[in-house]
């Protein structure tokens, strides 16, 4: 038991605590810059009004709402979609799902977001499925990866001791998968969360307003504080996602 505790509490865990800790510091330190900034500047009364805390925490709570649904929901379908396409009854599909998942990703971001809003409506869902659409390959493509990497005499072997093929691949194929699947999920949130901020164009909301306002009525301040607070919340999200990475990541892998 003393062994165990020390290994936890040992350089390991320390060096894990400090990569852990940094980059809180570093974006608290990034938002302390921002205040004091701000804080500094003279702000007129249209500056004042797009800086009001209630407007930048409704705007930033929208930028999460869009790109955590949107990732929920491509998480979900792609993960689906890479676990049957590498089952042998359907590989003849998967050229033509990888090429349909591939145009998604080759249109720019704001043309697919126009032609969203062109082709079905403006506002939150047609922002949502573009988003959907732009971040599906990155978890589709890893996933099936991640599902064919793992070594096929393994896969034989659970088959041999009598496991059933959902068996086989819900506690074997899957969980040795999981890092590169977890890789493929952190790309495409962070995909999301800076694509959202262009959903303003369509009437969806979130920081890209604020800095579509900001552009249009020439005011710096907000600029620089809409932008900010843009790449302070791509980085913490991220970082999360780091961790969550290796929370989750089986153990002994």
């Amino acid at each position: 038991m003393t062994s165990q505790a020390k290994t936890s509490t040992g350089p390991g865990g320390a060096a894990r605590l400090l990569r852990y800790l940094t980059m809180p510091i570093f974006l608290g330190l990034a938002c302390l810059a921002l205040y004091l900034y701000v804080s500094s500047q003279k702000l007129d009364s249209i500056e004042q009004r797009s800086l009001n805390p209630s407007a930048i925490i409704e705007q930033t709570g929208r930028l999460i709402e869009l790109a955590g649904i949107s990732t929920m929901i491509v998480v979900v379908l792609a993960v689906t979609t890479g676990i049957l396409l590498t089952r042998p009854y359907t590989r003849r599909a998967t050229p033509f799902v990888i090429g349909l998942a591939n145009i998604g990703q080759a249109i720019p971001s704001i043309g697919l977001l126009a032609l969203f809003a062109l082709t079905w409506d403006f506002g939150f869902w047609p922002a949502i499925v573009a988003l959907v659409a732009y971040s599906f390959l990155s978890i589709l493509r890893n996933t099936m990866v991640g599902l064919e990497q793992v070594d096929r005499s393994t896969i034989e072997a659970a088959r041999g001791m009598g496991m059933t093929k959902l068996a086989v691949l819900f506690r074997i194929e899957l969980p040795l998968a999981v890092p590169i699947i977890l890789a493929g999920i952190r790309t495409a949130l962070i995909i999301n969360v800076g694509t959202a901020t262009l959903v303003t164009f369509i009437g969806a909301g979130g920081l890209g307003e604020m800095i579509n306002n900001a552009i249009r009525l020439d005011r710096t301040v907000v600029l620089i504080t809409a932008s900010g607070l843009t790449a302070i919340l791509a980085l913490f999200i991220d970082w999360l996602a780091s961790v969550a990475e290796d929370i989750l990541r089986p153990r002994g892998l």
